[in-house]
């Protein structure tokens, strides 16, 4: 049997003995939406019902009429949002509505994120005219001076965020819901926080106590800390709108509307939850995934979240292979760092230590989180693009040769019962808990 794997743009054949108990955890076919951009713009114009905001959402043409200044939130490369469907219709209703081009600010919520710049920035927004017409821009979580600090949320989380979108008259998110590992899903609130705070802010709210908590999670929102503290985040800024979009495995879209950030937000998980979730009678031995593609699959420190969405399928003392194409090596720096104490001390002891501070280093949290895989079981991955020098410090096994190392690994085990998750990440196996 051959599967493809999600990896870069070309995607990894994987060939299979016909004779093992395959399983494969595929997203159901999602509903289409026939012409996106018509989509898009019935959602700008008539806003869904918004059952959790008081009161009914007005058109964006309506909330835009008289304002002085326009801040559009888009996230980063690392997160396919169809910027070239979303915008065009964005910045027409808003010149419609009489906001001339100079008073809108297009916003990079990169978090602690390098930029975006030059041709990258080009195609993140999907358009050379958006780029030379607007002012885009990228958010440094470091600038102390690009930040607006507000009270603490109540459970003392500093709350900077970047200036140039609280201080706009009219505030705009777009983002894309997708399962994701700490926060539940990704989309909404979390284009906000984390990914225009302050580092202060980034690293209180993803220190060990809250990263450790098993209710932060895949596909989870109910009692899950950092949503919680996304949210109060986010409500400091009210009123604040959304365009929340989710596509299929083709990256088309399969659903938009724009409304109050909350509901909005709510809804599109609504429509997505089902196709994410992919329900197991029981656990395997062997599991293989991937990093889901480009561009999720740009770095190791992306590939830890096919490692966690693959966990609770993993059967106690278990191996997941992962394919990650990783055209960026391991991650920034600080990344890199952390990488270096886990492989040095061993996963429970960087544990310990981390567990003793209220703020996290930059990027420790992916490293924690990394660290949930190596208490269940074990890992080997397939990286060609790492050197030498990086696949040492990725903490888990290293392979040249996918298949072979798959085919030994099922041999020595004797069981022959497998899993595969084509997409990585974007489809969330869940299975009885006991391993």
């Amino acid at each position: 049997m051959q599967i493809t794997l999600n990896f870069g743009t070309t995607g990894l054949p994987v060939n299979l003995p016909d004779s093992w108990n395959i399983t494969i955890a595929g997203k159901k076919a999602m509903p289409v939406l026939a012409d996106p951009a018509a989509a898009v713009q019935q959602a700008l114009d008539a806003p869904a019902p918004l059952p959790h905001a008081s009161g009914s959402c007005p058109p964006l043409r309506e909330l835009a009429r008289g304002k002085q200044s326009v801040c559009i939130l888009i996230c980063d490369v690392t997160r396919p949002v169809p910027n070239s469907t979303l915008l065009q219709p964005i910045l027409h209703t808003l010149a419609e509505a009489g906001v001339p081009e100079e008073a809108v600010t297009i916003l990079v919520a990169t978090g602690l994120h390098r930029p975006n710049e030059g041709e990258e920035l080009v195609a993140l927004v999907g358009s050379r005219d958006i780029v030379e017409r607007y002012h885009v821009v990228n958010h440094f979580a470091g600038r102390d001076e690009d930040h607006v600090f507000l009270p603490p949320t109540s459970t003392g989380t500093p709350v900077g965020l970047d200036k140039r979108f609280v201080q706009a008259d009219l505030r705009i998110v777009t983002g894309l819901v997708e399962p994701h590992f700490m926060a539940g899903y990704s989309g909404g609130r979390k284009v906000i926080a984390p990914g225009i705070c302050h580092e202060s802010t980034i690293r209180t709210f993803h220190n060990a106590r809250i990263m450790g908590d098993p209710r932060a999670a895949n596909l989870n929102l109910k009692g899950n800390p950092l949503h919680a503290e996304q949210m109060e985040i986010v409500s400091r800024l009210a009123p604040v709108y959304a365009v929340n979009t989710v596509i299929d495995d083709e990256r088309r879209l399969s659903f938009i509307n724009f409304g109050e950030i909350a509901s909005s937000h709510e809804q599109a998980v609504a429509h997505a939850a089902p196709y994410f979730r992919y329900d197991l009678p029981r656990r395997f031995t062997t599991v293989i995934t991937c990093a889901a593609g480009a561009p999720l699959d740009l770095n190791f420190y992306q590939t830890v979240k096919g490692l966690v969405g693959a966990k609770e399928a993993l059967k106690t003392g278990g191996r997941i292979f992962i394919a990650s194409e990783c055209r960026e090596g391991l991650g920034s720096q600080e990344f890199q760092d952390c990488q270096k104490r886990l492989v040095a001390n061993g996963w429970k002891a960087f544990l310990e230590d981390i567990g003793t501070r209220n703020r996290a280093n930059a990027d420790e949290w992916e490293t924690q989180k990394l660290t949930e895989i190596l208490a269940v079981g074990a890992a080997t991955l397939y990286a060609p693009l790492l050197s030498a020098e990086e696949r040492a410090l990725t903490g888990i096994d290293y392979t040249d040769h996918f298949e072979d190392s798959i085919r030994n690994w099922v041999e020595q085990t004797g069981d022959a019962d497998v899993l595969v998750i084509p997409e990585g990440p974007y489809v969330i196996p869940v299975a009885p808990t006991a391993g």
